[in-house]
């Protein structure tokens, strides 16, 4: 029995980076929105996962689960119920309440639906009930819409927290560096969800601008002014979301730098690139391990490509 059943909701043209997402926190895929595993990430640092059951208990026959249920004299004030329905459940709705009210008179305490002080769960899938407690996102990154510096080519929030996902595998012990952190969005996803992160741009100006955003939010992380060649620290992983040349001039030779540079401080790179970088990949000694592309549909339709890069031999 998995100790974790994950619940993921995403708009179509986003299954693809949920997925790859999916890959490097969980080593699989999410599948039907919804995932089995026992590696526990919280959902409010994911764009996708809207929903964690901790499981308490499991049982193919419900009745036994009630009674399981019973001998665990659950006693909290405040508590809350809800039926999370996973794909092919086929429990009708009327049903569903009525299990719901069956844990109910399971469990010592006044339920309050409004602002409850603890949530738990019942669902099914495959033959088998779950029972547990209920994480939900509260989305309140989604705060993060509201800071005082922007750009208008910046990536999403979740591509941005898809990117510091992917590049920590979930791990928040691993020190990450943003290369090219420009107004800080990927900073500021970091920041939230609790991992070590500091940032780097060339431009004094974003420098500032990012600065002032995580100072807005009431975040701390270190902000380089500086050339990513000129950093002499080392770092478990890199974040690169490369200049597109369309506000910030780029070329050949400032790709190839960015990319070397951050590969000699770091054993892991994630680089985000509207054109094919292969070469210049291959070039700093990395390998590709994952890609995934996302396509921008706007006033300039172009399609991100996501480069997830390891240290040849690691």
């Amino acid at each position: 029995m998995h100790k974790h059943i994950y619940s993921f909701n995403y708009p179509h043209n986003e299954n693809d980076l949920c997925k790859f997402e999916s890959r490097h926190l969980f080593h699989q895929e999410e599948k039907d929105k919804m995932l089995f595993s026992d590696i526990k990430i919280e959902p409010s640092s994911s764009a996708f996962i809207k929903k964690r059951i901790d499981v308490l208990l499991a049982n193919p026959d419900y009745d036994k689960l009630i009674e399981s249920i019973k001998e665990e004299k659950i006693r909290i004030e405040g508590f809350k119920l809800e039926y999370l329905q996973l794909e092919h459940d086929p429990t009708e709705y009327k049903d569903r309440l009525n299990k719901l009210r069956d844990i109910g008179h399971c469990i010592e305490g006044e339920p309050d639906y409004y602002n409850p002080t603890k949530l738990y769960a019942l669902c099914w899938h495959e033959g088998l009930w779950y029972f547990g407690s209920l994480i939900k996102d509260d989305f309140d990154w989604h705060k993060h819409k509201q800071k005082p510096r922007s750009f208008s080519n910046s990536i999403s929030m979740t591509i941005a927290k898809t990117l510091v996902n992917v590049a920590s595998q979930g791990n928040k012990d691993k020190k990450l560096i943003d290369a090219c952190c420009g107004v800080g969005t990927v900073v500021l996803e970091a920041c939230f969800a609790g991992y070590d992160i500091e940032g780097c741009d060339i431009n004094w100006k974003t420098c500032w601008h990012s600065r002032e955003n995580l100072e807005h939010f009431g975040y701390s992380a270190e902000i380089h002014r500086s050339d990513i060649k000129d950093l002499d620290k080392i770092y478990d992983a890199g974040i690169i979301d490369l200049p597109y040349n369309l506000y910030a001039y780029s070329d050949d030779d400032i790709t190839a730098n960015i990319i070397e540079s951050t590969a000699k401080i770091t054993q892991r790179v994630v680089i985000v690139s509207t054109t094919d970088i292969e070469s210049f990949i291959k070039n700093a000694g990395l390998k590709i391990v994952d890609t995934c592309s996302i396509k921008k549909i706007g006033k300039t339709d172009f399609t991100r490509e996501i480069w997830v890069c390891e240290k040849s031999g690691s």
